[in-house]
C-alpha cells in the first residue's frame, strides 16, 4: 500500500510532465521545491479553480467525477506510467498538443433567446444509420494497456449508452469480437502499412465481419519524438519484453492480423500511401470509405475527385506532427470544400460539450472523442468509460439548450464567431 508521501509524489512527478502546465497556476506551482509547492496550494488565482489538486481529493468512482478531467489522474495512478506516457504523450514540443485544446477559445458561442428547447433532439444520420448523438467514439490503440478487458469494455460502454464507436486495428481485440460485444454497428480504423496486398486481407476480413464503415489514416507516415512517453517509460520498473513478446508496435500484438500474411511489410507504417491506393481500396470493398487525417482544403477536393464516403478532421491528437494549428481552427477550411457533399468527423482537444458545439457550429457532422474515455477505462473499466461519455452527453444537451438550438439541424454557423 502506497503512502500518502508516496502518492503525492507520483501526482506531482504526473503534473510536471503533463500539459496541466500550460496553466498559469502549473508554472507558480512547479517553479518551486515539490515539497515547497504543497505548502503554497493555498495560493490560488482569480477566478478559482477547484480543480483536485491532491491525490486525498481524487474521484474514488465514476459517479464522483464532475468533469471528465476528473478521471484523468486516478487513470495516471492505477495504469503503468509507459502505457500512460504513450496515450498522454504528443510529439516534439507538443505543441500541437496543447493548440488542440487552447484553439477552442479562439472560438466565441453566440446564443439565441427565448426558444423553445424544453425537449431537444441530438439524433443524427451517418450513412442512413440513426444515432442519437453525434458524440463518437475514436478509434484509440492498444485499449488492454489501460484495462484488462480493453476493447470489448469500450464496447460494452458504447452499447449502455448507444454511441457509435470505431474500433483501431492498433486495437488488441478482433473486429469480430468488438462487433459481439457491442452487439451493434462498429466502424474499423485501418492503419494501411507498407503493403497494399496486406492492407487489402484487412479490408476483406472487417467487410465480412460485418462492419459498415472503413477509415482509413493517412497522417502516421514518418517518425515520431513522444517525449512524454519516453520519460514517463523511464519511471516504469517493468521490463517491456514481459508483455511486448514480439516487440512494440509488432503485427503479432494486433490481432486483427491475425491469419493475415505479413512477410512483404516492410513497415507498419504507410509512408508509401497515394491517392492511388485510395482507388485500389475504392475497386475491394462495398463499405463506405472514409479518410482520417485531413486537415486543408486542397485535400479536402482530392478526397471528393476520388470518391471518399467521408472526412475525418484530425491531427491525430497532436500526436502525428507538431505544426502548431489546433484541429478546430483547420475544421473551417475543409467545411468550405465538402460540407454537404459528404460527412465530415472531428477530433483532437474535445473535453466539454461546448467543444462538441463548437465543432458542430463550424460545419462538423459528428464529433469523436478519444483520450478522455481511456481515462476513463484506465480509471475505472467500463464504468469510467461510461461515465465520462455520460458527461460530455450530458454537457453537450445543456449547452444545445443555451444556445437556442432545439435539434442538430437548428445548431448554425452564426452560433460561433472567431475572436479578433
Amino acid at each position: 500500500m502506497e503512502s500518502t508521501d508516496d502518492q503525492r509524489r507520483q501526482f506531482l512527478n504526473w503534473l510536471a510532465a503533463s500539459p496541466l502546465l500550460a496553466l498559469p497556476l502549473g508554472h507558480e506551482v512547479f517553479a518551486e521545491d515539490p515539497k515547497e509547492a504543497l505548502k503554497n496550494f493555498t495560493k490560488r488565482p482569480d477566478p478559482m479553480v477547484w480543480p483536485s489538486t491532491l491525490p486525498i481529493d481524487l474521484i474514488k468512482n465514476p459517479k464522483e467525477a464532475v468533469n471528465v478531467f476528473d478521471f484523468e489522474p486516478v487513470a495516471f495512478a492505477r495504469v503503468p506510467p509507459a502505457h500512460f506516457g504513450y496515450m498522454a504523450s504528443g510529439i516534439d514540443d507538443e505543441v500541437t498538443l496543447r493548440a488542440n485544446r487552447a484553439a477552442f477559445l479562439k472560438y466565441q458561442l453566440r446564443p439565441r433567446r427565448l426558444r423553445d428547447v424544453s425537449k431537444i433532439d441530438m439524433s443524427v444520420n451517418l450513412f442512413c444509420t440513426k444515432w442519437k448523438t453525434p458524440i463518437i467514439m475514436a478509434p484509440t490503440g492498444g485499449n488492454k494497456a489501460y484495462d484488462p478487458e480493453g476493447e470489448i469494455a469500450v464496447a460494452r460502454a458504447a452499447k449502455a449508452g448507444g454511441f457509435l464507436n470505431i474500433l483501431s486495428n492498433a486495437g488488441a481485440s478482433t473486429i469480430e469480437d468488438v462487433i459481439a460485444a457491442r452487439q451493434g454497428e462498429v466502424w474499423f480504423q485501418l492503419y494501411a502499412t507498407s503493403s497494399v496486398e496486406v492492407a487489402k486481407q484487412v479490408i476483406r476480413r472487417v467487410e465480412r465481419a460485418g462492419a459498415p464503415v472503413l477509415e482509413i489514416t493517412i497522417d502516421r507516415n514518418g517518425g515520431r519524438n513522444q517525449e512524454t512517453f519516453a520519460r514517463l517509460r523511464k519511471l516504469d520498473p517493468r521490463n517491456c519484453v514481459g508483455c511486448h513478446t514480439e516487440g512494440i508496435g509488432s503485427p503479432k500484438e494486433r490481432p486483427n492480423y491475425d491469419g493475415i500474411d505479413m512477410t512483404n511489410v516492410k513497415s507498419m507504417q504507410s509512408s508509401n500511401m497515394t491517392w492511388d491506393f485510395i482507388r485500389q481500396v475504392r475497386d475491394t470493398t462495398k463499405m463506405k470509405i472514409i479518410l482520417k487525417g485531413i486537415v486543408t482544403q486542397e485535400d479536402a477536393q482530392l478526397c471528393l475527385k476520388y470518391g471518399v464516403d467521408g472526412i475525418h478532421v484530425s491531427n491525430h491528437g497532436g500526436r502525428s506532427e507538431d505544426g502548431g494549428r489546433g484541429a478546430i481552427e483547420c475544421l473551417p477550411e475543409v467545411v468550405q470544400v465538402a460540407r454537404g457533399k459528404v460527412p465530415i468527423l472531428f477530433d483532437s482537444g474535445v473535453r466539454r460539450g461546448s467543444d462538441i458545439f463548437k465543432a458542430m457550429a463550424l460545419g462538423a457532422s459528428a464529433v469523436c472523442v478519444g483520450r478522455p474515455y481511456l481515462w476513463g477505462l484506465g480509471a475505472f473499466g467500463q464504468p469510467g468509460v461510461e461515465r465520462v461519455l455520460e458527461i460530455l452527453q450530458t454537457e453537450f444537451a445543456g449547452i444545445m439548450q443555451q444556445m437556442g438550438a432545439v435539434n442538430i439541424a437548428a445548431i448554425e454557423s452564426s452560433m460561433v464567431m472567431r475572436d479578433s
